[in-house]
């Protein structure tokens, strides 16, 4: 079963592989996921590559993950073994929160962008990606910004 993140956000990847790692880890026979994510046009690793593998090594316990160029040698893709289902992201909201905050971003830049989540869902997301680690506060000046980690 493959998963091919090619042309798609951070976000929609994340929700296809969680659907389909969560289908293969109820099935009796858990079969290896191939996420195919690409190696990236700059040389030293794609964006998407970085962060499943960083998504993957939090879910360490639910999973093993082997990446391709320790199989063989393409590290365009990372191949995923299902141990246990993965909690369900629903929206996926803290993952959008931190994608945007790629960028240093404030509250209210962040609360505007997510506004259809509410501030209270917003703000709980802002409060476990800090928790998590992942997402920093700072000050400029006046301002507090917020950065992905």
């Amino acid at each position: 079963m493959q998963v091919d993140c090619h042309g798609k956000t951070w976000p929609e990847a994340l929700a296809e592989f969680i659907a389909l790692y969560n289908h293969a880890a109820q099935s009796d026979g858990a079969a290896t996921l191939d996420i195919v994510h690409g190696y990236g046009s700059t040389g030293a690793g794609g964006t998407m590559r970085v962060r499943f593998r960083a998504f993957l090594a939090r879910y360490a316990r639910q999973l093993e993950y082997q990446p391709g160029e320790e199989v063989d040698g393409n590290q365009g893709h990372t191949l995923v073994l299902p141990i246990a289902p993965l909690p369900d992201t629903g929206d996926l909201l803290a993952e959008q929160v931190w994608e945007y905050c790629q960028r240093p971003r404030t509250l209210s830049k962040i609360t505007g962008r997510f506004r259809r989540h509410g501030d209270t869902l917003v703000m709980q997301a802002i409060r476990t990606l800090e928790k998590e680690r992942r997402l920093q506060a700072a000050n400029r000046g006046r301002v507090k910004v917020y950065a992905a980690a």
